[in-house]
This record gives C-alpha cells, structure tokens and sequence, in this order.
C-alpha cells in the first residue's frame, strides 16, 4: 500500500533503528503517516520546502553529525517550519529549556507514554496546518499586491488610512474620478469588498497606510 502523500506525516528521525520502528507503528496506528530517517541529515535531503501539507517532526535531541538542536535552528528559517517534537534518553535541563524556547512543542524523556506522545502529534499537526494557511494567505496577498500599479498602491496608501476619494485626489493631484477608477482597481485586484477587508489584508502584510 503506497503512501498517502497529501496526509498530514510525522516526520521521525533518530540514529536507533529500533525506536524509529515502535515510534513509526505507532504513529500508523494512529492513522498518520510515518516517515523514518537515521540522522538529521538525511531528513533535511528528503524534506519539502516549503511544506505541502501539516507535519510534524518527532526528533531525537543527541545523534551523530547534526545534533536535534541544530536541526531545530535549520527549520526556524523557513517558512512554516514544522513543528518539533523532541525526545531523548537523557535530556539535561538545559537543553530542554533551549528546545523549548526554540519553539519545540514538547520535550519527552524516554520511557515516556504513548499517548502523551500521540497528543503532542495532534496538537503538533493543528499547528502547522494553521500556520501553513497563514503563510500561504500572506504569500497570496503580497502577490495581489505586487500586481497593483505603482499609482494604486499610493491610493491604497491613502484608502486604508481612511481618507476619502476627494482628500485622496487633492493628495494626489489628480481629479476625484481617476480616484475612484484607482479605487476599484485595487478592491478587484486585492480581491476584497470592504475598506475593513482591505485595511485587515494590509495589516497582514506590514503594508503602511499614508500619513495624513
């Protein structure tokens, strides 16, 4: 049976092959999909960038080469990163508490329960299909706005600070009609109905309204 490649995965990398088989049997068991690697290294070769569907990274803190916490740090720079999820035979205070402010989702001490486990996935994957739709509505928005002439996003500028079409026009030196053409150029364009909507999509973005 192949492998269902838009379902959410959970990612398992640790250097004992044996863990990588009971945490993957669990993982299916639980109606995931499970992906194993024996180092870090060989994970970053494989993963999609950027990520396609939610995931999560069940991840080993101490293994040959690149180290749980190093590959923490690769996946912060990306977009979306996927979540981690560490465990460790021996995971020291420090380190759990770097892991944590690194944005780790939980630190397991093995032996340590499934379902403990299993949650973590769960709350893991919600995390990143949220952050996955946030990041690409962003990615969305900035390409509305890139198309937008360089006229229209001065007129935006001055719309979303809340000024009207005939202030906008004597801002701009341009008669109050080619305002409203502008105007709806850019609702079409940015694909919203509302001031609010346009205001809220701006926001998103860091797009600045013009000063008054």
């Amino acid at each position: 049976m192949s492998e269902d490649r838009s379902a959410p995965a959970v990612y398992i990398v640790d250097d004992d092959a044996s863990v990588c088989r009971c945490l993957a049997r669990m993982v299916r068991q639980a109606s995931f999909e499970a992906r194993t690697f024996s180092s870090a290294e060989d994970f970053l070769a494989a993963r999609p960038v950027p990520w396609p569907h939610p995931a999560c990274l069940i991840l080993d803190l101490q293994m040959p080469g690149l180290g749980g916490l190093e590959l923490q740090r690769e996946l912060a720079s990306e977009p979306a990163p996927c979540p981690v999820i560490f465990i460790s035979g021996n995971g020291d205070i420090p380190s759990t508490v770097q892991a944590m402010r690194q944005g780790a989702v939980t630190f397991l001490t093995k032996p340590f329960d499934d379902e403990d486990l299993l949650q973590a996935v769960r709350d893991a994957i919600e995390t990143h299909r949220a952050l996955i739709e946030s990041t690409s509505q962003v990615e969305r928005l900035r390409r509305q706005i890139d198309s937008l002439t360089e006229r229209e996003r001065e007129v935006m500028a001055w719309v979303i600070s809340g000024a009207l079409n005939k202030q906008i026009a004597d801002e701009l030196g341009v008669v109050e009609q080619t305002v409203k053409v502008h105007r709806g150029r850019v609702m079409e364009k940015m694909k919203v109905v509302s001031v609010a909507q346009l205001v809220r999509a701006c926001v998103s973005v860091g797009f600045e309204a013009a000063v008054k």
